[in-house]
Order: C-alpha cells, then structure tokens, then sequence
C-alpha cells in the first residue's frame, strides 16, 4: 500500500474516531441552557430572598417616565437586586380641572384637598385592582411580598395607601407622600389581618397647600384604629413637593425593613 493511501486511511480513522467522542459528549452534556439552571436549591432561595421591588405612584397629571430618577436616591447595596417600576396612569377627565382629561389615576373633585374632602370610592378600588396586579405578577416571579414596597406622591400617595391596606398578603411597606386617605372607614371590613401587619410610612409637608396639612394628618389616627403601624413625618416649610431630605429618609426606611425582612428569614 501507497503511503499515500495509508495517510488517507489514517485520516479517515482519526475523523471518525472524534465523531464518535463528539457523540458520546453530547449524549452526557445536560440539554442546552440547563447547565445554567442547575444551581443549588439552597443558594436560589436565599438569592430570591434577597431580591426586591418598589413600585411608584406618580401624582395627578404627571408620568411615570418622569419619576424614575428617583431611584438614583437608592444606591446602597441593599438595592443592588432591587426591580422598579413607574407606570402611568390612564388619560381620565378630572373633575376639580373642569372635566380636563390628563393622566389620572382616579377622578378628584376638589383641590385643595381636606380631610372631608369628597372621594371616588369606586375609582380608587378600580385603581387599586390594577397596582395589585402588578404586585401579583411580581410575586409569581419569585419576588417575597415582604420586599415589595409601593410608594407614591400626592394622588399616587392616596392610591399606594389605598392599594397596600387591600392587599391581602403582608408587604415590605407602604410610603406615602403628600397623600391623604381615599375612602371612608367602612374599608377598614376589607383589611386582612396579615395587611395589617404593613407598615406604613407618612410624609407629609406643613406648607402644602394642596393636600392641607389637616388631611395628612388624618392619616395616622385612621391606621393605627385599623390596626396598622404608621410613621408620620411633617416638614416644615415644604409644600405639595417632595424633598431629598424625604427621599433618603425613604431610603434607609425601606434599607431598614429589607435587613428585617432577611434577618428573619434567616
């Protein structure tokens, strides 16, 4: 035999003899993107423990799109996994601004709000449906409800109370910004004992003319007779607007509960 020829039979050898290693490997390696997936149960738990969500709330004829720097006020380590969200309310006609149409969350019939102000009890829980959703789709994801926080200015503020007292699980908490209470006391027959157990925090500034001081200050009273724990912040000097000042008092109040929150699953 030619040395030629036995070059070709040796080649030849030699490619199938690494077709059939490269059979052999495939039918060992796991299906593709499993290896990925295959991480320790123990170690995916306390990864999903440590992952969080804050959801906001814009107020009357804002967007969600313009709040978003908000979240530069947050980069302590503890929101390293944090996910957020500022979604836009629907265009809606509002009656305190003559029936304008503007991004809404529920109609307002008067500005400056009181403490009696009158409410849109049906727009509020149509409202709320939708912010549970949002939590819900959220804690399909693997997402603890005690690491979603929902907080919210002005309307956003008096929707993220109403949502987080009609939740039926017990969140991270709830933060209120120039808000006020949107319904009456009849809702407190709605609230889940395990809502109950939401803390609550209230800012709230002394100039604001219009969410008054006095409907602010409403709030408290109304969640600790419910049986919530609230937290109430007056600043002087402020009007209708949020301040940094509240933005890293924010900060640390969620920080705060996020360590308790993993401390005792811990």
């Amino acid at each position: 035999m030619s040395s030629r020829l036995r070059f070709l039979f040796s080649l030849a050898a030699a490619i199938a003899a690494a077709s059939l290693l490269a059979a052999a490997l495939r039918r060992r390696a796991p299906p593709s993107g499993l290896a990925a997936r295959l991480v320790p149960a123990p170690m995916a738990a306390a990864a999903a423990r440590n992952r969080s969500f804050v959801l906001w709330l814009h107020g009357l004829g804002d967007s969600g799109p313009a709040n978003e720097p908000i979240r530069n006020f947050f980069s302590a380590p503890e929101f390293r996994l944090t996910k957020w969200a500022f979604p836009s309310a629907p265009n809606s006609p509002v009656s305190c601004n003559h029936g304008a149409v503007m991004p809404s969350w529920f109609d307002i019939h008067e500005l400056p709000m009181s403490s009696g102000s009158p409410q849109d009890d049906n727009g509020v829980l149509k409202a709320v449906e939708n912010v549970h959703a949002m939590i819900d789709e959220e804690v399909a994801d693997g997402i603890p409800p005690e690491n979603i926080f929902v907080c919210g200015f002005s309307q956003g503020g008096a929707l993220t109370l109403a949502s987080v007292l009609l939740y039926p699980k017990t969140l991270g908490g709830g933060a209120v910004f120039s808000g006020w209470l949107p319904f009456g006391s009849s809702v407190t027959e709605r609230i889940s004992p395990e809502a109950r157990k939401t803390p609550i925090l209230w800012s709230h500034g002394i100039a604001d003319n219009v969410v008054l001081f006095e409907a602010g200050q409403a709030g408290p009273p109304f969640l600790q007779n419910a049986g919530f724990s609230c937290e109430f912040k007056a600043y002087p000097g402020l009007g209708h607007s949020i301040s940094k000042e509240e933005l890293y008092s924010l900060e640390s109040w969620i920080k705060n509960h996020l360590k308790a929150s993993q401390e005792k699953e811990n």
